[in-house]
């Protein structure tokens, strides 16, 4: 089931959205924190997100933007302000497609259809997000993101990143992450994960993310 996240402040129109989407058996989220907007998108991963341009606090613009830094999830932007320039600056913001108020339903659903299909039909993957403590990672992207800062990871840092802050709080034994890490029957030592983790370690220090992963001596390594 598709996950569509609503950024639209008009109650009204949400209902009737929220209707449409599940007549379509879509999972529609509302946005609550209009402030915080980020964290909610996070928190639930959505597929699909329609996004208005009038919003308390922050314009949906700066939402679209701050959504691309870290996700190349679809945005269909919903708005009134339907002039040239407004869709010019929600295509060069990074939005997917524009549609004006009023509009049809079955046009809108139309719409999110399409861009469903174009995204995941043919690309097979997922826009998937994982954020601990303001810490997002983009699996899609194999980067992660905090505060300003933003580092590429390479394919076992991925999987590393993955596995602990799926299970924050939770000690990972290291023969779980070796287990993981190299599902192939090659040989692997104890010295070849402490590469990895450190190396991981100097990057996620660069970004100011001193300590982020702890080591419990004997057990494993943790996030908190």
């Amino acid at each position: 089931m598709y996950r569509i996240l609503i950024i639209e402040d008009d109650h009204a129109l949400c209902g009737k959205i929220v209707e449409g989407l599940q007549k379509w058996k879509f999972e529609p989220v509302i946005i609550e924190d209009f402030e915080d907007i980020m964290k909610e998108f996070v928190q639930n991963s959505p597929h699909l997100v329609l996004l208005d341009i009038n919003l308390p606090y922050f314009d949906g613009f700066h939402w679209c933007r701050k959504i691309r830094e870290i996700s190349k999830v679809p945005i269909l932007f919903l708005s009134s302000r339907d002039a040239n320039m407004d869709i010019l600056m929600a295509v060069n913001m990074g939005g997917d497609d524009f549609i004006a108020k009023p509009f049809s339903m079955d046009i809108l659903m139309a719409k999110i259809q399409a861009l469903l299909r174009r995204t995941y039909s043919y690309s097979g993957s997922s826009n998937e997000v994982i954020e601990c403590s303001r810490v997002v990672l983009n699996i899609s992207e194999s980067s992660l993101l905090y505060r300003d800062s933003k580092i590429d990871l390479t394919k076992n840092e991925l999987k590393i990143l993955m596995l602990l802050m799926k299970n924050k709080g939770k000690v990972i034994p290291r023969e779980k992450i070796m287990k993981i890490l190299w599902d192939e029957e090659v040989f692997v030592n104890d010295n070849t994960l402490t590469v990895n983790i450190n190396r991981l370690r100097s990057k996620l220090e660069e970004m100011g993310l001193e300590n982020w992963i702890s080591t419990k001596k004997g057990q494993g390594y943790i996030i908190l």
